[in-house]
Order: structure tokens, then C-alpha cells, then sequence
């Protein structure tokens, strides 16, 4: 009788102990767990599963990231004429972008081009940056497309904005950069058109996501994105 109530102790303190020592999230045994762990690759890492056992790969040749357009003028002084002569901005000119692009314009180009675009911002002023043209220069007689160029490759010592703005946000300053231009030349206030369907970015704003079984959303969503590529 002694001796069976011992086995019992035991038995039920090596039962605690057992218990006490599982981990829910990490068991103890696991057949097989390579569906649950996966291997982790270091990025630019060398391993022989991978083709020439390089671990990144380039992306597939001709594919653009989701909410990014190529931009299809060249860094160059032909480049800058081209777009100048036929690069228009495509977002309408409504109140809204209006006043996104000043507060844009504010962060960004004041500092240099001043508050009214007369090239007259705070750095020229103590002598930090000269030559700052303002927007009525006959000389540069700048357009939707050349000022939108400029913002996106930089020119002289501006650099590029490609990287701190997105391109609704570029052609927003680019709405006001050229409202200034028209007060500095004594033009009247330009009209405000009605707001439509932004076709900025790409695919971005195309909702990829419509119900699978919903056909006339499938059908209206594949519209939105073909008119959206052009």
C-alpha cells in the first residue's frame, strides 16, 4: 500500500514537471516543421538553391511598381525642351490641388524661390544660394511641362524632388508654381475646373480588390485600370 502511494507521489510530481516545463509556442517535439518554420534568407545573401546563388533578384524586365509611372523624358537638355513644349499637367486645376500645392510649395520651394516666385526666398536673402530666377523670367519662360521636369531631375543646384514627393503631389506644386508665375506677369486668376477622377498613380488608385463573383465590378474595375495605364 506504501508503495504504490510513492508511485503515485512520483508519478504525479514528474506529471508537474513535465507541464511546468511546456512551451505552447515552442513544442517540444515536431515532425517534420519545415511548413512552419520557414528558412530565413539574409537579403543579397549568397546560397546555392538560389540561380547563380544569389539570394535578390532583379525585378522582371518592363515591370513598374505599384503606384509609380515611368516618366518618359530623358535627363538631358533635349529632354527638358520636349517636355517643356508638350508635357501638360494632367490633374485639374481645382481649389483643392490649389492649396495642397501651396502647402507643398511652401515646404519644399520657398526657401529658395520665395513666398510670390520671385526668386527672392530666405537662403537668397543672406546670401546662401544666388541666382534663383523668378517665374516671369522672358528668359526661361517656364511651362507646366519644364517646371514638373525640373522637379523631378533637378537642375544646376536644385536637386530632384522625385524622392520626397509623389507625382500628384509634383504636378500639385506645379498647378501653383504656375498660378504665381501668372500673378507676377499682372495675368488674371485662372478658373477653377471641376474636380475629377485623379489618374495618378498608375494602379494605385485602381481598386484591384472588387468582389470576385460581382462581374459588373470586375468589369468597371478593369476599365478604371486600362484608363488608368494610359
Amino acid at each position: 500500500m506504501r508503495s504504490l502511494f510513492h508511485k503515485t507521489i512520483g508519478f504525479c510530481l514528474l506529471g508537474v514537471a513535465v507541464v511546468s516545463c511546456n512551451d505552447k509556442e515552442d513544442p517540444n517535439y515536431q515532425y517534420m516543421p519545415d511548413m512552419y518554420e520557414s528558412v530565413g534568407y539574409e537579403t543579397y545573401g549568397e546560397y546555392k538553391v538560389f540561380e547563380n546563388a544569389q539570394e535578390a533578384k532583379l525585378p522582371v524586365e518592363g515591370s513598374i511598381p505599384r503606384g509609380w509611372m515611368p516618366y518618359d523624358y530623358e535627363n538631358s537638355a533635349a529632354g527638358l525642351a520636349n517636355a517643356k513644349a508638350n508635357l501638360n499637367n494632367p490633374i485639374p486645376y481645382t481649389q483643392d490641388n490649389l492649396a495642397e500645392g501651396k502647402g507643398l510649395y511652401t515646404i519644399y520651394c520657398a526657401v529658395c524661390h520665395g513666398d510670390k516666385g520671385d526668386g527672392k526666398g530666405i537662403l537668397v536673402e543672406r546670401e546662401k544660394i544666388l541666382g534663383v530666377p523668378s517665374y516671369d523670367d522672358a528668359g526661361r519662360a517656364i511651362t507646366e511641362g519644364s517646371v514638373y521636369h525640373v522637379m523631378y531631375y533637378g537642375i544646376n543646384n536644385m536637386g530632384s524632388y522625385a524622392s520626397q514627393t509623389s507625382i500628384e503631389e509634383r504636378w500639385q506644386i506645379d498647378h501653383y508654381v504656375m498660378s504665381l508665375k501668372d500673378k507676377l506677369e499682372g495675368k488674371p486668376e485662372r478658373e477653377f475646373e471641376e474636380e475629377q477622377t485623379s489618374l495618378l498613380p498608375s494602379r494605385a488608385d485602381a481598386n484591384i480588390y472588387e468582389d470576385a463573383g460581382d462581374t459588373a465590378a470586375e468589369g468597371t474595375t478593369e476599365n478604371n485600370q486600362t484608363e488608368t495605364q494610359e
